[in-house]
């Protein structure tokens, strides 16, 4: 009996999806600050909302929650009303999250390296812990999710085609070096989906 078939017939309890978005959030929250404490963007919403911290005195969570907030109505007429409402609630409290991290924890130095691989990691697990409960984090990762529940697209190679439009646009705003660091971290990011979030592999719902 393959593990499609088992996981199938297990369907998440609302105390398994509480606590798989609490975690994508804190995912998510840690590795959008580890990539804005060292000057990067990375793909998808939260790559438009670290690029726009370059140029809007707003809070990071803040610009997430402004620039997510389009995508929502996509959201409500493609995804469902379970989905949208779960969705709603992470960027709520992923808004809330990513304000307080900073006041958490004081980081003075963070090596390029470091926060490209493991922020963009962080990422990549936060998104896909809540895709695999029926969530995300907006924006375009809701166009990529629906891509493949539609189409069978992997939502990764999907994800990295779309971060190519951000990182497009970062061109006239950050130095190279950092626009490659920048890079690195979407690479980390959309592994973690190309890896493991492949059409048809997990059922629990």
């Amino acid at each position: 009996m393959s593990d499609t078939t088992l996981t199938s017939r297990v369907p998440h309890t609302r105390l398994d999806d509480l606590y798989a978005l609490a975690l994508g959030i804190m995912f998510i929250a840690m590795g959008l600050n580890l990539l804005k404490w060292s000057g990067m963007i990375t793909g998808g919403i939260a790559g438009i909302a670290l690029l726009l911290s370059h140029f809007v005195a707003l809070p990071i969570g803040v610009l997430f929650f402004l620039v997510n907030a389009p995508f929502m109505l996509f959201c409500a007429l493609t995804m469902g009303r379970d989905f949208t409402l779960k969705t709603l609630a992470v960027n709520l409290l992923l808004s809330a999250a990513t304000q307080t991290v900073p006041h958490l924890l004081s980081v003075t130095y963070v090596h390029p390296l470091f926060a490209a691989l493991v922020g963009g990691s962080f990422l990549g697990m936060g998104v896909l812990s809540l895709a695999r409960h029926n969530a995300s984090v907006g924006g375009v990762g809701v166009v990529t999710l629906w891509l493949q529940r539609r189409f069978h697209i992997n939502a990764g190679k999907s994800q990295m085609a779309l971060d190519l439009l951000v990182f497009a646009l970062s061109l006239l705003t950050l130095p190279l070096p950092l626009l490659l660091w920048s890079a690195l971290s979407a690479l980390a990011m959309n592994a973690m989906l190309m890896a493991w979030h492949k059409p048809g592999r997990y059922q629990g719902g």
